[in-house]
């Protein structure tokens, strides 16, 4: 496999490591049956991601940094449970919107180089999961965004950016 493969893999498995800990911090957090119950379902998708990538990726290529992702995660979907509804759904649609573009750079990649098959439909599958997971997050939000909502996606968004650049190294 080729290096910068490794390393897009490691940040991909970094990034379900934390969106598996996203969803456990909304559920351990909320009390909203509708956030739970949506946090549920995508809690057993991310896992399934994980377990994915866990097969494609030795476990010596793996992030080291994977304690940190899970704090982070943790804390990603605990805070805006806390605050509501509404935060939530902001913050699931910044983390999908960021997730699949990452994994669409990858696949515009593989596609070209028409290698790695089996790892150009597992990218494509997890892309498209994540795809559904935006979709419906922006459709559950009803109001306007506040500033402080537009200024927490932000930041998770630079925050995703910060993970994929080191994870894609350590």
């Amino acid at each position: 496999m080729p290096e910068w493969l490794l390393s897009a893999l490691r940040t991909d498995h970094a990034g379900e490591t934390g969106a598996v800990w996203i969803y456990r911090g909304i559920l351990r957090a909320s009390r909203d049956k509708k956030v739970i119950e949506f946090a549920t379902r995508h809690l057993e998708t991310e896992q399934e991601h994980l377990k994915l990538l866990e097969s494609a990726l030795d476990a010596a290529n793996r992030s080291r940094l994977l304690p940190l992702w899970r704090l982070a995660g943790f804390i990603i979907g605990a805070v805006p449970a806390l605050i509501g509804p509404s935060f939530v759904w902001a913050t699931i649609e910044a983390v999908e919107t960021f997730v699949v573009d990452h994994y669409e750079k990858q696949i515009e990649i593989l596609t070209a180089s028409e290698e790695q098959a089996n790892i150009l439909e597992l990218l494509r599958k997890c892309s498209a999961d994540e795809a559904e997971h935006c979709h419906e997050a922006q459709s559950l939000q009803n109001e306007t965004q506040s500033p402080l909502t537009r200024l927490w996606c932000r930041t998770v968004s630079l925050g995703s950016l910060l993970a994929v650049k080191l994870s894609a190294r350590v």
